[in-house]
């Protein structure tokens, strides 16, 4: 019962965008960690979204990409879906997509997050969601090193830049260059 109560408390404060934790996690920047993967390099990300279509990046190519890693434990993550939502579907008709990848140990958590966006998230604001445990699932990427992990990939599926943390706002500027 608690773990179900603290995972409507962090789906609902994904959807409104407030935390129901303190949060002191440094701002994010653009990084070369030796870990992760390299700079250029062509991704790969295959599996099933929380809905159970078949997903493939390969599918992309000729879009930027915004892959997200996260987990509904991460109260920096949560806070930050409003603004995803809403730059999602401020590029609407463009050739871009927001990837979001669960990191959470249990498919529930993210499936119950799922469940409540889609009755109170317009459509215009949704975007693929997978959860790196299921069967079948993977990556190139790694294990992210912090939550949120993001990955920007240019129009053929190379990774231009990453962030640890949260995406800062220049992130939004580099993808409108590589529209």
């Amino acid at each position: 019962m608690k773990t179900h109560l603290k995972c409507l408390a962090g789906a609902l404060a994904l959807v409104c965008g407030s935390s129901f934790a303190q949060v002191n996690a440094p701002a994010a920047t653009a990084s070369a960690a030796a870990a992760g993967p390299a700079l250029g390099a062509v991704q790969t990300l295959q599996g099933r979204t929380l809905e159970g279509k078949p997903f493939s990046l390969a599918a992309l190519k000729g879009k930027v990409v915004l892959v997200l890693f996260w987990s509904t434990d991460c109260a920096v993550c949560r806070d930050k879906m409003p603004e995803l939502r809403e730059n999602y579907a401020g590029w609407s008709g463009k050739p871009f997509e927001l990837v979001t990848i669960s990191v959470d140990r249990h498919k529930q958590d993210p499936a119950e997050y799922e469940k409540i966006i889609q009755h109170v998230v317009p459509l215009k604001q949704r975007f693929v969601h997978l959860w790196a445990g299921e069967p079948g699932y993977a990556d190139s990427f790694g294990k992210p090193v912090q939550l949120p992990q993001s990955y920007l990939l240019d129009k053929a599926g190379k990774l231009v830049e990453r962030y640890s943390g949260r995406i800062p706002p220049e992130a939004w500027d580099r993808i409108a260059e590589l529209l």
